[in-house]
């Protein structure tokens, strides 16, 4: 456990059906093994399921987040964000507030999507899952886009796919300690 994130408090969105595994649990544990207190958040309080199977239970609604009382938030993707998150106002409104609160806003595989129409991407360089429609999506909300595994850009953090969520994880915990 590094001093440095411990007592840090994160929050981590998933979508209620089809997050990807990985880009939730994998990151999860990393923040867990470095003393951050993780809350996990969904549409709603009952098991969310993931694509490959896994399952979590979140501890919060997204509706009924504060940001103001985590230190990051951080997004997982699969398939699912873009039936559950992608147009989650709420959710968008947390992303833009903290960002304006200068906390460590991250998300991976298509949900850098959320941080783009949240208008927090705009001029700052960003990856998502390399596809037509979420590449269009980055850029035509005004973001940079980098086909690389994870993008750091201050405090925003997007990585690009399952295979990027160790380094998508480490990644938000760097910035966790510059913020």
């Amino acid at each position: 456990m590094t001093a440095e994130n411990k007592n840090e408090k994160i929050l981590l969105v998933v979508a209620q059906e089809q997050f990807r595994d990985e880009e939730c649990f994998v990151p999860k544990q990393l923040f867990e093994a470095a003393g951050a207190k993780v809350t996990v958040a969904a549409e709603f309080k009952e098991t969310a399921k993931g694509a490959l199977g896994g399952t979590i239970k979140p501890d919060i609604r997204i509706s009924d987040t504060r940001i103001e009382d985590y230190d990051a938030i951080v997004i997982s993707g699969g398939p699912g964000s873009r039936k559950y998150l992608w147009d989650n106002q709420y959710l968008r409104e947390l992303v833009k507030e903290a960002d304006s609160l200068k906390k460590v806003v991250s998300a991976i595989c298509i949900s850098p999507v959320i941080l783009a129409r949240a208008g927090v991407l705009k001029g700052k360089e960003s990856t998502v899952f390399s596809s037509p429609d979420t590449v269009h999506e980055l850029k035509e909300h005004g973001a940079v886009y980098l086909d690389r595994d994870v993008v750091v850009s201050g405090r925003i953090v997007t990585g690009r796919d399952p295979r990027s969520a160790e380094a998508f994880g480490k990644a938000v915990l760097k910035a966790l300690k510059k913020a």
